[in-house]
């Protein structure tokens, strides 16, 4: 009864699960496993838009998106991917639309667009309007209308099972092991093909945007089948997180006029930024607060400064940015207005915070946020092994757990939703054609036998050591010691701490003996699961001695292409880990000097 034969195998059903299983559903037969309800998926909590040079409301290009992107990414992301992904926007925000989402609108009708850190006029060098939005709540939009794609489409749903174990038959992917959550037994799914959407690791840190469910669950099992992932250093600090909670607070915000304010109440970001200002990329912003709130100048000497999105501070500061209407009239927002664009900002800051940011100012800071690294893949979402981009037979990966690299060393806003849109499709398509293609592979002669050992490893432990105290202790040496700026004395401690933290993790002893959704159990799991990412990520930063992008090291702290100008690949056998490199691949944009 818990053996289950499918074509093709999608786990996780946030944005790129849901668009890979609906693309791959039109040919193959199709499960979506995920350890959630489909629509509680983290891609809902995407808020300010998905990227497309649609040009509806002023001059763009996909050829500026495409440099922006190289650009953003620190020129470590793959060109030919890049243009791959911006060429193909267009036409996924229409299929998007005719499927139903409801994007906000022009008064013309047509879809609306607002400015975004990074996107810019590339003539002008000003911020261009490419977001497209649904209020702030895009990513909700978009998990709700494939879900009801994939309804229709009956694609069959495992919801509520976590998956345990990648397997594995000479070289080639052909199913997986998960455990029930409502029952505690083990299910066997047998595929010809394999899809890896199981979203990012920022768990890992102290402070997060991510949601509890983000523990790195598929690329810590392509890990632990020897399988390489690449660019694991960076990792994406979003620069507005609530203060404290970590609670995202959409780049729409200042997309909308909002802009940044230190503790002295000046505003800081032209210092940093002189053209685009509070819309720089992510990773040039979030070093410009911790730079003030360093040198003293965080709100009452915390660590923390302000975002202020106050109706007539948005006036204001449009006024003096020089910035206009499309039609070139005065910009002018009232409260009303900003209510309607940013609801859910709203709301956050009322219910977490006591504050009303049409009235006040918000206290943000720094958020642990987005893996620009994962499972290697090409651009059709096939997984590969190295520097030859050898395929791995029926094994793909999409979203935030693949790294294609689109993203390089710091993604851009609205990049992660169209990543997850494009590829999501491709790697649908791509893994539905070679299972028409080929046969079912024989499973292993006890294919349970992996994920039935990491279960019993964790009930009969000793019992001395506790999953909360690991965790805590984990995030916070890795937010503070591998966080925004790193430095190799730091680092080199966290190394040492996180592998002391991993001899403990053999001690805990799950003291919840039922089946039914044992939560202990599983939380037991996913702590391993990032223990074993948290140090491949510290060593992977050690090892790169240079800063680039979201990998900013205090004692190297120029970017130096003629040594790495290159993709880490980063692999673990028994307790050794190795590393190797692979080429960028660079086809219009040669490496220059980022000026915001």
């Amino acid at each position: 009864m818990n053996n289950h034969e499918f074509e093709v195998v999608v786990v996780g059903a946030g944005g790129a699960g849901l668009m890979a299983g609906l693309y791959a559903s039109r040919s193959a037969k199709t499960a979506v496993i995920s350890k959630l309800y489909p629509t509680r998926s983290h891609t809902g909590a995407a808020q300010g838009g998905i990227s497309a040079a649609l040009g509806n409301l002023e001059e763009d290009r996909i050829e500026w998106h495409t440099y922006d992107s190289v650009k953003g990414s620190d020129y470590l992301g793959d060109q030919d991917a890049i243009e791959f992904m911006c060429q193909e926007a267009p036409e996924a925000i229409l299929e998007l639309e005719h499927m139903g989402l409801p994007f906000d609108r022009t008064a013309e009708g047509k879809i609306s667009q607002r400015p975004f850190g990074g996107h810019t006029n590339n003539e002008t060098g000003k911020p261009v309007r490419r977001a497209c939005h649904a209020a702030d709540r895009t990513g909700h939009m978009i998990l709700q209308t494939l879900y009801q794609q994939c309804l229709k489409n009956k694609v069959n749903f495992y919801d509520e099972f976590q998956v345990l174990d990648l397997l594995m038959v000479d070289g080639k992917a052909v199913g997986v092991v998960g455990v029930e959550l409502s029952t505690g037994e083990l299910h066997t799914f047998h595929a010809k093909s394999v899809i890896l959407a199981t979203g990012g690791h920022g768990r890992i840190f102290e402070v997060t945007s991510n949601a509890y469910a983000y523990t790195g669950d598929g690329a810590a099992m392509v890990l632990r089948r020897g399988l390489p992932l690449e660019d694991m250093e960076f990792f994406q600090f979003h620069p507005t997180g609530i203060y404290k909670l970590g609670i995202l607070i959409t780049e729409g915000v200042r997309g909308e006029g909002g802009i940044l304010i230190n503790g002295k109440g000046e505003r800081f970001m032209p210092k940093y930024a002189p053209t685009v200002k509070d819309l720089a990329s992510r990773d040039v912003i979030s070093r410009a607060i911790y730079t003030e709130i360093r040198e003293g100048r965080g709100v009452n000497g915390q660590n923390y400064v302000y975002l202020d999105v106050r109706p007539e501070s948005v006036i204001r500061y449009a006024a003096l940015d020089g910035r206009t209407n499309s039609d070139g009239s005065p910009f002018i927002v009232t409260a009303d207005e900003l209510l309607k664009k940013l609801p859910d900002i709203v709301d956050f800051n009322r219910v977490y915070l006591g504050i009303d940011p049409m009235t006040q100012m918000m206290p943000i800071q720094p958020t642990a946020h987005y893996t620009m690294g994962g499972i290697p893949t090409n651009k059709f979402g096939e997984v590969v092994i190295d520097d030859k981009n050898t395929v791995v037979p029926g094994l793909y990966a999409a979203g935030e757990c693949a790294c294609v690299s689109v993203h390089g060393g710091n993604r851009l806003g609205t990049n992660s939703l169209l990543d997850l849109v494009v590829f999501g499709k491709y790697a649908g398509l791509r893994a539905a054609a070679y299972a028409g293609q080929t046969e079912f592979e024989k499973l292993p002669v006890d294919p349970e036998l992996d994920a039935r050992s990491q279960m019993e490893m964790l009930r009969r432990g000793s019992g001395t050591e506790n999953v909360l105290d690991i965790s805590q202790e984990m995030k916070k040496v890795m937010f503070d010691l591998v966080g925004i700026y790193r430095n190799e004395k730091d680092m080199q401690t966290a190394i040492e701490k996180v592998r002391a933290l991993k001899a403990r993790y053999k001690q805990v002893k799950i003291r919840d003996a039922g089946k039914i959704f044992n939560t202990e159990l599983i939380n037991a799991w996913e702590l391993g699961n990032m223990l074993d990412l948290a140090e491949i990520i510290a060593v992977s930063a050690l090892n790169r001695k240079e800063s680039r992008g979201g990998h900013s090291r205090e004692d190297f702290p120029k970017r130096d292409d003629k040594e790495w100008l290159k993709h880490t690949l980063v692999s673990k056998s028994a307790d050794e880990i190795k590393m190797s490199y692979k080429p960028v691949t660079i086809t219009k944009y040669q490496p220059k000097e980022r000026v915001y």
